[in-house]
C-alpha cells in the first residue's frame, strides 16, 4: 500500500472512530448521567435514542450530501460540528438540553461514516477493498475498548461530563491528516438534497420511538402515545412512497433489487437491533443490578473487543477468498449462544463463570460477521453509488438500534432487574439467531471481480 491510499485508510478509520467512540461511552456513562441529571430509565433511553433518531434519519440525505458536495469535505463538515456537539454534550445543565444536544450530535454523526467507508470502497477494488475493510473494522473496533475503560474511568475519577470530550482528540488527529491528502474529491455536482424526505424520515422516526419509549409508564390508550405513534407511521410512510416518485430519492427503493444488498440489509437489521439491545441492558444492568463499577463494567466487554482487534482483518481476507455466507450465518448463530450462557447470570454474581464465557462467544461471533457483512454490502452495488449503499445500510444498522433501545422498556418490563436482564438475553439470542437464518437463506457468494446484477 502506497503513502496516500493509506493515508485514505487511516483518515477513515479515525473519522469513523470517533461515531463509534460515542457509541461505547454512552452506555457506559447512563447511570452517572441519571444520578446527576434524573430521569430513570427514560432519560437513559432517549440520551441514547436521541442521537439514533438524527443519525439514522440524516444519515441517509448524508450520503447523497457527500456523493453531491463531496466526500472529503463532508466528512470535514461532520468532524467540526461533532467536536462542537460533544463540548455541548459536556456541559449539559439539564437532561432536557443534554437530549437536544444529542439530537444534534447525530446530524453530524451522520456525515461521518458513510464518508469513510465510501473513500475506502472508492479507492480500494476487490480483494484489496475486503482486506481494508477488515482493516478498518479492526481498527475502529478499538473504539470499543477505549470507550468503555476510559469512559469508566472518568466517570468513577471524575464526571461522566469528561466522557463527551474524549471525541477531540481525534477529531483534531483527523482534521490534520486531510490537510495532507493529495486526492482529489469526489462529487456528483447535478445531485440534489432531498430535504422534504429529511423531515419525513426523521419525523416518522421521531414519533414512533417516543411511543415506544414512554408506552411502557403512560400505556396505549394515552393520546400522547397512541397520537405520535400513529403520526410517527404515517410519516414514515409517506417518505417511502416519496421515494418511489422522485427523481434522485434520499433512499434509491432500487438498490433492493440486488439480492445480497436487499437481505444483507434485513440481516444487518436484525443483528444490530440485537447489538444495541444487549449493548444498553449489560452495560446499565452490571452498574444497576450487579453492582459494579463503571470501570469495571466498561472492562467486562474486553474480550469481545480483542478478539475483534486480533481476527476481523484476517476473517475480511478469508471471507473475500471464499464468500460472506457461511461467516455471516455461523457469526450470528454464534452469537446467539453467547447471549443465551448470560442466562446463567444470577443474585450471586460472578463475572468469570456467568459473564465472560458468553462475552467470549459473543466475541468470536461478532468477529466472523461484522467484516463480510459490510463487504457484501457495498459490492452490491456499482462503485459510483458507494456513499448511498454505505449510508443506507448504517442507517439501517442505527435504526435498528434506534427501534431495540425504544424497547428496552418493553422487553424487561419497565425495570432493568435480573428477570429483565435474562428476558433481555432472551430477545438477543431470537434476534441473533434470525439474523444467521436470513443471511443463510438470502446471501449468495459472488467471485470478487464479478459486478453486481442490474
Amino acid at each position: 500500500m502506497t503513502t496516500q491510499p493509506r493515508l485514505v485508510l487511516t483518515i477513515a478509520v479515525v473519522a469513523s472512530f470517533v461515531s463509534f467512540l460515542d457509541g461505547t461511552v454512552v452506555n457506559v456513562a447512563l447511570p452517572a448521567i441519571v444520578d446527576e441529571l434524573g430521569g430513570g430509565i427514560s432519560t437513559q433511553q432517549w440520551t441514547v435514542d436521541a442521537y439514533l433518531i438524527s443519525l439514522g434519519a440524516l444519515m441517509l440525505v448524508a450520503g447523497s450530501v457527500s456523493d453531491t458536495y463531496g466526500r472529503l469535505r463532508v466528512l470535514r463538515w461532520g468532524l467540526i460540528g461533532f467536536a462542537l456537539t460533544s463540548i455541548a454534550i459536556a456541559l449539559a445543565p439539564t437532561a432536557t438540553f443534554l437530549i437536544v444536544a444529542r439530537l444534534l450530535q447525530g446530524v453530524a454523526g451522520a456525515m461521518l461514516v458513510p464518508s469513510s467507508l465510501a473513500l475506502i470502497t472508492s479507492t480500494f477494488r476487490g480483494p484489496a477493498q475486503a482486506k481494508a475493510i477488515g482493516t478498518w473494522t479492526a481498527a475502529t473496533s478499538t473504539a470499543m475498548i477505549i470507550g468503555p475503560i476510559v469512559g469508566g474511568l472518568f466517570v468513577d475519577f471524575a464526571s461522566w461530563r469528561w466522557v463527551f470530550l474524549i471525541n477531540v482528540i481525534p477529531v483534531g488527529a483527523t482534521l490534520w491528516m486531510m490537510g495532507r491528502l493529495a486526492q482529489r474529491d469526489v462529487r456528483n455536482p447535478d445531485g440534489r438534497i432531498d430535504i422534504i424526505s429529511a423531515v419525513l424520515c426523521a419525523a416518522g422516526l421521531g414519533g414512533m420511538v417516543y411511543a415506544l419509549i414512554e408506552e411502557p409508564m403512560l400505556g396505549w390508550t394515552h393520546p400522547g402515545v397512541w397520537a405520535t405513534g400513529l403520526a410517527g407511521v404515517a410519516a414514515f410512510a409517506a417518505f417511502l412512497i416519496r421515494q418511489t416518485q422522485v427523481e434522485q430519492p434520499m433512499l434509491p427503493l432500487t438498490l433492493f433489487r440486488e439480492r445480497n444488498f436487499a437481505w444483507g440489509n434485513g440481516a444487518t437489521f436484525l443483528i444490530y437491533g440485537a447489538l444495541a439491545l444487549n449493548g444498553f441492558v449489560v452495560a446499565v444492568y452490571l452498574q444497576e443490578g450487579a453492582g459494579l463499577s463503571a470501570t469495571a463494567a466498561g472492562l467486562a466487554s474486553l474480550p469481545i473487543t480483542i478478539l475483534m482487534i486480533a481476527l476481523s482483518s484476517r476473517v475480511g481476507a478469508w471471507a473475500g477468498r471464499h464468500g460472506s455466507r457461511l461467516f455471516m450465518t455461523v457469526g450470528p448463530v454464534t452469537m446467539a449462544a453467547g447471549a443465551l450462557l448470560m442466562l446463567t447470570v444470577s443474585a450471586d454474581f460472578n463475572y468469570w463463570w456467568q459473564v465472560l464465557p458468553g462475552m467470549i462467544l459473543f466475541g468470536l461471533g461478532l468477529t466472523l460477521t461484522v467484516t463480510p457483512l459490510t463487504s457484501t454490502i457495498l459490492a452490491a452495488v456499482p462503485s459510483e453509488r458507494a456513499g448511498i449503499a454505505s449510508a443506507t445500510n448504517n442507517a439501517i444498522s442505527r435504526v435498528a438500534g434506534l427501534v431495540a433501545v425504544a424497547l428496552v422498556g418493553a422487553v424487561v418490563g419497565g425495570v432493568l432487574d435480573l428477570g429483565g436482564f435474562h428476558r433481555a438475553m432472551w430477545a438477543t439470542a431470537i434476534l441473533m439467531a434470525a439474523g444467521g437464518m436470513v443471511s443463510w437463506l438470502g446471501i449468495r457468494n459472488t467471485a470478487a471481480h464479478e459486478q453486481p446484477t442490474r
